[in-house]
């Protein structure tokens, strides 16, 4: 699976997905475009995934059109994401095009 993960998105993640392609929206040379069009963007280079903690994307686009799987975080907060390996992996294992999955990382 190729995976996107946002600017906010932990990069020590991808420790988590050694089964996947993980790219960071940064080397792609996205990360000054608007939700919409980096949405566009990761479609047409084919990704399946898109790892973010922006929880309102799924208000300010109209996902239903959309290929891409988001799987969105509750927290970016390392001290908190490292927590969680399972859930994250359970999550971006699971995501189908065009799914939506909150994935809730409470903090111990």
């Amino acid at each position: 699976m190729l995976i996107l993960f946002d600017h906010v998105t932990p990069s020590g993640i991808a420790w988590f997905l050694p089964d996947h392609i993980v790219t960071k929206v940064k080397d792609r040379g996205w990360d000054a475009l608007a939700n919409g069009d980096l949405l566009a963007e990761a479609e047409r280079a084919g990704f399946d995934v898109l790892l973010t903690a922006d929880k309102n994307m799924r208000y300010q686009q109209n996902l239903a059109a959309r290929k891409i799987a988001l799987v969105v975080l509750s927290t970016p907060q390392w001290p908190v994401v490292r927590l969680h390996p399972e859930r994250i992996a359970a999550a971006v294992n699971a995501a189908t095009l065009g799914s939506y999955t909150e994935v809730h990382l409470p903090v111990e």
